[in-house]
């Protein structure tokens, strides 16, 4: 069994990536009790339009990862289009069991990192979506979200289908300029966390965003009990 955190979307765009990345800066090295043998690694086991984009080589530099601290296997689609379209167009099928398979002989101590393609219900095969591949999986859910009109609807409805799948929503993470009220409305309608709010950084570096996740990230150690 894996023990992490999936990072998921209200939408594709949102800024999954960049989170993941801050999660790596934020606990490889803040987990509290974590054993220097523990290995902290990141996860893409969908990626469409890898020509165009390549989220695992985005990490590898924002989080300033080592190799091994990188698994790089998994289902890898030219198309930069929902991962069903992607499938069908290189003619093959997304299996599910095939996909969590990947990491299945991976050393139990090491704690994970796994980005979605799109959002929950971004579309996989012909009857299964993002969110069963979590719900397989097995691990608690970030949410990112934008601060700006629209995100209410948009979060509330991610944290819907998550709870229809029974998967654990550890938290949302939101990014863009501060807006209180959505913060708030969010927390109280969804009955969750918000566990951090990251800004657009400008430039966006490695060293801009550790600085940024080190006081703006999970203050009160929420996510970093995911990782013992």
């Amino acid at each position: 069994m894996l023990r992490g955190i999936f990072v998921t979307g209200t939408d594709t765009g949102v800024g999954k990536t960049v989170a993941a990345a801050a999660l790596m800066h934020r606990y490889r090295t803040r987990a509290p009790g974590a054993e220097s043998s523990r290995l902290m690694r990141y996860w893409k086991p969908i990626q469409t339009g890898i020509g165009q984009d390549d989220d695992t080589a985005t990490v590898r530099e924002l989080g300033a990862c080592r190799e091994e601290e990188l698994f790089t296997d998994g289902i890898r689609l030219p198309h930069p289009v929902s991962p069903h379209l992607a499938a069908r167009l290189k003619g093959v099928t997304i299996l599910l069991p095939a996909v969590a398979e990947l990491v299945s002989a991976q050393p139990e101590s090491d704690r994970w990192i796994v980005e979605g393609a799109g959002g929950v219900l971004a579309p996989i095969n012909d009857s299964e979506f993002m969110v069963d591949l979590m719900a397989r999986l097995r691990l608690p859910a970030l949410v990112v979200a934008r601060t700006t009109l629209g995100t209410i609807n948009h979060t509330l409805l991610t944290l819907e289908a998550l709870g229809l799948r029974s998967v654990r929503v550890a938290g949302v993470l939101l990014v863009g300029d501060p807006n209180a009220e959505n913060r708030a409305a969010i927390e109280a309608y969804g009955r969750v966390p918000v566990v951090g709010e990251l800004p657009r950084l400008a430039p966006l570096t490695p060293g801009a965003l550790e600085r940024c996740v080190t006081s703006s990230l999970d203050r009160d150690g929420r996510l970093a009990e995911l990782f013992r």
